[in-house]
Parts: structure tokens; sequence; C-alpha cells
């Protein structure tokens, strides 16, 4: 896994990252967007992009945004690898996590 989105991003989804994105690997779902694990190709394009930094490099990844991680393989685990963002229906469904998660 190259990137991770973290929890700046739940119902915020500024979409910034999804325009930078050279292999439509960010997806969108019901609270937040997710980088498909095997899509992505670690341009870090999007990192920068993003206005509330709620994008990381997967090695620096903390405590804290380990349950992202997790929930990224996830949101995939049904859908599997459909090739990009635009060849599925959007918005695909949040994890539980995300779809119970509280900010703070």
């Amino acid at each position: 896994m190259a990137f991770v989105i973290g929890e700046p991003c739940i119902d915020v989804m500024d979409r910034s990252c999804i325009e930078e994105c050279p292999v439509d690997c960010i997806y969108e779902g019901g609270r937040m967007l997710y980088i498909h694990p095997d899509e992505c190709i670690d341009c870090a394009a999007c990192e920068p992009v993003c206005p509330v930094e709620a994008i990381r490099p997967a090695q620096r990844v903390n405590e804290d945004w380990r349950p992202f991680q997790e929930t990224s393989r996830e949101a995939f685990a049904e859908i599997g690898s459909p090739g990009g963002s635009p060849n599925v229906t959007q918005p695909i469904k949040d994890p539980a996590f995300v779809a119970q998660y509280e900010k703070p």
C-alpha cells in the first residue's frame, strides 16, 4: 500500500486528489475517499494537493491512522480491483469503522 487517506477526509471529501491521480485509484465512499492499495503506483501526486492533509505514505502511518489503512483494504475487499474509479458506480460502501466514526 503506497498511500493512505485518514480521518481529516471524513465528511470533507475535497476531491482535489482525484483530479491529480494519473491512474484513477482514488475512489469515493459515502463519508470519505479511499486509495486502492493495489492500484496506487506510489507517484505521490495526491498528497500535496489535499487541503486537509488527509493523505500520508503508508510508511508514515502512525497508530491513530492504522485503522484507516485497514479500512482501505476492507473497502475494496468486495469489489476487488476494478482498474480505476471511473469503472465503478460511486460511491463505494464505507467500512463499518468509517461509517460509525465520530469526529473529535
